[in-house]
């Protein structure tokens, strides 16, 4: 099957609120990579209510190009006017590949594209890479709670799309006044096309799930002991405007919910500061914050393997040092 009329490479940059998530900027740094690979041209995607300032800085990120649409509807997210915009600029531009922020609202809007668009979808990915000569994407994702990285394609369709977890990329570095083209498309969805309605934005939710743009975090472990032992560390981050993560065990015992999980199996993160306490360091989850700026490690097990990958380490009672 030719997929010639396919081309080019597509980031889809997240705005919410007329608020970028830094997901969208993050993944022109791979993307730039992917795009010169595939000898395309790297395209953002921008939607929003008044957002091209967003769209201007992305190309300041590196897009070649920027395709903007803009309208009341869109301000906050919904299902329906972003899978009815993203389809319409598919089906005029054809891209080859869309690459889409693992968020709340990307893992939404990935399978309704991939549904209407009638190709595949690779969810969650940690890895991106282009094969030349076969001319698809390879995506890179966990498989089978963390224990085994599968590398997947989705040949047979286009375009190829798929969701990457904020956090795993680094934004580009940003060169000012870099010109790019901005392309401005009219599309508007009518209200009696989008079937949900949002009443209210609770802030405190959605920022307290938000441990990728953190920038200190406080993460606990099996170590810490119980549901209510977490109120220490969540002290611990209210003294120093921290947010509270957990590793996967703490999950599964019920002590704190998914949202609140780094490693393989979870988020990944990259803070200033990452307090790993009571985590003994299997690899599942130093996959998930190995790239944080400094690590702290508390831990009465001196062989724990959280200290080979922690700048600094006390070994002791938690119970004892994280009060103090």
């Amino acid at each position: 099957m030719s997929f010639e009329e396919y081309k080019n490479l597509w980031v889809f940059v997240e705005t919410e609120e007329n608020e970028v998530k830094p997901v969208g900027y993050e993944l022109l740094n791979p993307g730039r990579e992917l795009a010169d690979k595939m000898g395309a041209k790297l395209v953002a995607v921008v939607i929003g209510g008044k957002v091209e300032d967003i769209a201007k800085k992305a190309i300041e990120y590196g897009a070649d190009e920027a395709i903007l649409v803009e309208g009341d509807e869109y301000f906050n997210y919904t299902t329906d006017a972003y899978s009815i915009a993203m389809k319409t600029l598919v089906d005029k531009h054809k891209p080859s590949a869309i690459l889409i922020g693992a968020t709340n609202n990307g893992r939404d809007l990935g399978p309704k594209m991939a549904c209407d668009l009638n190709t595949g979808l690779t969810a969650d990915c940690t890895g991106l890479d282009y094969d030349v000569e076969a001319g698809n994407m390879v995506w890179t994702r966990p498989a089978f709670g963390g224990n085994l990285m599968a590398m997947i394609l989705c040949p047979d369709n286009r375009p190829q799309l798929g969701t990457v977890r904020p956090g795993v990329f680094k934004k580009p570095e940003l060169v000012e006044g870099r010109e790019g083209t901005i392309t401005r498309e009219d599309i508007h969805v009518a209200a009696d096309q989008i079937r949900t309605k949002l009443i209210k934005r609770i802030e405190e939710v959605a920022e307290a799930v938000n441990l990728e743009e953190a920038e200190i975090i406080v993460s606990g472990g099996r170590g810490v002991g119980s549901a209510e032992n977490f109120k220490i560390l969540q002290d611990l981050a209210d003294v120093i405007g921290g947010t509270v993560s957990c590793s996967r065990a703490v999950v599964d015992n019920g002590w704190l919910p998914k949202e609140l999980q780094v490693g393989q199996t979870g988020k990944t993160v990259r803070p200033n500061v990452y307090f790993a306490i009571g985590i003994s360091g299997a690899i599942q989850h130093t996959a998930g914050m190995e790239e944080s700026d400094i690590i702290v490690a508390i831990n009465k097990d001196e062989t724990a393997p959280i200290f080979d990958v922690a700048d600094y380490g006390i070994v002791g009672d938690l119970n004892k040092i994280v009060p103090k």
